[in-house]
């Protein structure tokens, strides 16, 4: 019996860009329902936001016991001039995330064999820390070979604007309510390398011999704040990368 469901959804945008309301709305929509529309079933996220942030915490209480930190820094310089936020030692730790996606992966659903469940795989990357061809370089076999892309399209400046609204200060490790620093996401974010990167195959990217479906939501002017028209929207765009992994 053919499979109803994707294996794994990778759901890649910028900051603030509406991934999270997507995967939001997929969880209110009923089972079945969400099969036959999305052929999304039963699915578990794999987010590297928490890991980024544990590590943070991790260097904070190196740093507070008088150790050296090890993956982080509380400064960076930005256009000649010093600014308070964590950044990586390291570009090489956002690769370093990626691998931990596969390893979660592994983990929670190869090792355990579960059928019908879709992993939801979720990253924002920018230009000046390797960007999505990167990124998709450190995915295992494993996660390329059965993937589908969605891709939630904004500008920078959508991406600021709502980075602004969803900011909570007393939730910095919230999924949902984190947010970067004005001056730290227009260096880490404001150039993508998206469109480079998806530029060679309108419907498939082309990553180590494996060819993985894609498809671009645009979500400007915002739908995620509007439940019918992401609906509609999500229609389209799951039975497009349903046709395109299942030809």
């Amino acid at each position: 019996m053919p499979p109803s469901t994707f294996d794994i959804l990778i759901l890649n945008g910028r900051p603030a860009a509406g991934k999270s309301e997507v995967i939001d709305y997929l969880k209110k929509v009923p089972l079945g329902e969400r099969i036959r529309r999305f052929h999304i079933g039963e699915f578990e996220e794999i987010d590297d936001f928490p890991i980024l942030w544990e590590r943070f915490e991790d260097d904070d209480l190196y740093e507070r016991h008088g150790r050296e930190r090890k993956y982080s820094d509380t400064e960076f310089i930005y256009k000649g001039q010093r600014h308070k936020g964590y950044v990586f030692k390291e570009k090489f730790f956002w690769n370093f995330l990626i691998e931990k996606l596969n390893l979660a992966y592994e983990k929670r659903f190869l090792r355990e064999r579960r059928q019908g469940c879709t992993a939801i795989i979720e990253f924002s990357r920018g230009s000046e820390h390797g960007g999505f061809r990167e990124a998709y370089q450190h995915l295992s076999d494993a996660v390329l070979s059965c993937a589908a892309t969605l891709y939630i399209q904004v500008s920078f400046e959508e991406s600021l604007r709502k980075n602004r609204r969803r900011y909570n200060p007393d939730r910095p490790d919230s999924i949902l309510q984190h947010a970067l620093e004005d001056t730290k996401l227009e260096m880490l974010y404001g150039e993508s390398d998206w469109e480079d990167f998806s530029r060679p195959d309108p419907t498939h990217l082309i990553v180590k011999g494996h060819r993985i479906p894609y498809y671009v939501l645009q979500n400007e002017p915002e739908i995620t704040d509007k439940p019918d028209l992401l609906g509609i929207e999500l229609d389209k765009a799951f039975q497009t990368l349903w046709r395109l992994r299942n030809p």
